[in-house]
């Protein structure tokens, strides 16, 4: 009772202070504070809560996050923020600082006529305003999660909202860079991503979270996405904040006919991180791959729990988790591919890989298909394995250091991930963590 009065108080008080300082919307106002009251009512998950068993976070609610303002300068340079940019989306990028918008470092010059990206605070009183109002928490249910819910009661302060027009053909990655930086008391961010492509649209979005330092902070981020008939998105999520931070996430996706909708996601850093991911297979012909690389040291914890809702007839679903772990660390894999009865025709393929580099080391996973329809062709398997002795040997009598041994052959269980991908900035970041982050350790 006690912490359900301090999460009241705390994100209660901020939210009101919100609402009175913001000319938001009568019906985005009323979607938070209803959000706000379901968060009330459930508090943050528990380990008594089947999906959640395997991830405790207690940590969060007993820390005292500050909601981090939806305004405010930056206090840092450009300078700083370059090594943060990647030269596939100089002229194409959304720049948030502890969740502030930065026009100052924030550039749109290479979109086409009639696309639009802009912060969501923005977007909610401007001409895209009935878009947001149709769209917004639609995919993301507040009512049966936490953390959703509370993401919900601060929509519209920090995240963006990416339009494409029919037809639009965005050539140029779009990217939203949330950087995190060091502040006088640890901080709430809550960035919401809504994300509408319209027929026969396509496009790249990157999102993006950094840190310039090793500060304790709390992100709560939410992303939806909506991919009419024949459009396409490729979303690739790149996770890497402090060391000392935490990272809760949801990606919503609903798919039309014949659309298609790639999403890639790269996690690096956080104490404790976890990735929701619901993509809904609603129309005949669409598809999706989700796929991931999960890369966790010492200390960290990360969780990944999917649900692919095939709904449709001839739907397609691809999805590769492979997960590199390394001293005491664990991961959970929790992947679900449900077939409805109509679902005809379904192709569902899932794999979760994982390499432990050190015996403290510990995956939970559990790859599920639930199938009423007997006319499909699903498949899902998970392994678990250790680095080889003998190519380590191998290698090793070659002339190789073993630590660069042991490097190239966890580069090489992550390869066809790495290989995925498309921007060569994301790729060139990876290759350096996985090759020089991990220092992977062959106990005896």
């Amino acid at each position: 009772m006690t912490q359900a009065i301090k999460e009241e108080s705390l994100y209660g008080a901020a939210l009101r202070r919100m609402q009175d300082k913001t000319d938001s919307p009568s019906w985005i106002k009323r979607l938070r504070e209803s959000a706000l009251e379901r968060f009330e009512e459930t508090g943050f998950p528990t380990v008594d809560q089947e999906d959640w068993k395997y991830t405790n976070v207690a940590p969060i609610a007993r820390s005292d996050f500050a909601p981090a303002s939806p305004a405010g300068v930056a206090e840092i340079s450009g300078e700083a923020i370059r090594p943060y940019a990647y030269a596939e989306s100089s002229q194409s990028s959304l720049v948030f600082v502890n969740g502030a918008y930065q026009s100052q470092f924030s550039t749109l010059a290479a979109l086409p006529e009639g696309v639009v990206v802009a912060p969501l605070s923005e977007a909610l009183t401007g001409a895209h305003e009935p878009v947001l109002r149709e769209y917004l928490a639609r995919a993301i249910n507040a009512e049966t999660d936490g953390f959703a819910a509370l993401n919900t009661a601060f929509a519209g302060q920090h995240g963006a909202f990416i339009y494409l027009p029919t037809g639009a053909q965005v050539e140029t990655p779009i990217h939203l860079l949330f950087l995190a930086t060091e502040s006088e008391q640890p901080l709430a961010v809550f960035p919401r991503v809504l994300i509408v492509a319209e027929r026969e649209s396509a496009a790249t979005v990157i999102e993006d979270y950094q840190t310039t330092d090793e500060a304790a902070y709390f992100t709560n981020a939410a992303v939806e996405v909506f991919v009419k008939e024949n459009a396409r998105v490729v979303h690739y999520k790149v996770q890497h904040e402090s060391d000392q931070a935490f990272h809760i996430a949801a990606t919503h996706a609903e798919l039309e006919r014949s659309s298609v909708y790639d999403l890639t996601t790269i996690t690096l850093g956080a104490r404790l991180s976890r990735h929701g991911i619901n993509i809904k297979l609603a129309h005949e012909g669409a598809e999706c791959w989700v796929d991931g690389l999960y890369l966790v040291g010492d200390g960290q914890h990360a969780d990944t729990h999917s649900l692919i809702d095939h709904i449709a007839p001839h739907c397609p679903s691809h999805q590769l988790y492979k997960g590199i772990l390394d001293g005491k660390s664990r991961a959970v894999f929790n992947g679900k591919v449900f077939v409805h009865k109509d679902a005809r025709q379904t192709d569902a393929m899932q794999t979760n890989k994982n390499l432990l580099l050190s015996r403290e080391a510990r995956i939970d996973t559990k790859p599920q298909l639930e199938i009423f329809n007997d006319d499909v062709k699903c498949a899902h398997g998970a392994t678990v394995g250790q680095l080889e002795e003998e190519e380590l040997f191998y290698l090793a009598s070659r002339g190789l250091h073993p630590e660069l041994a042991r490097n190239l052959l966890t580069y090489g269980f992550a390869e066809e991930l790495v290989e995925k991908i498309k921007i060569e900035s994301i790729k060139k970041q990876l290759d350096e963590a996985i090759l020089n982050r991990l220092h992977a350790r062959l106990e005896a």
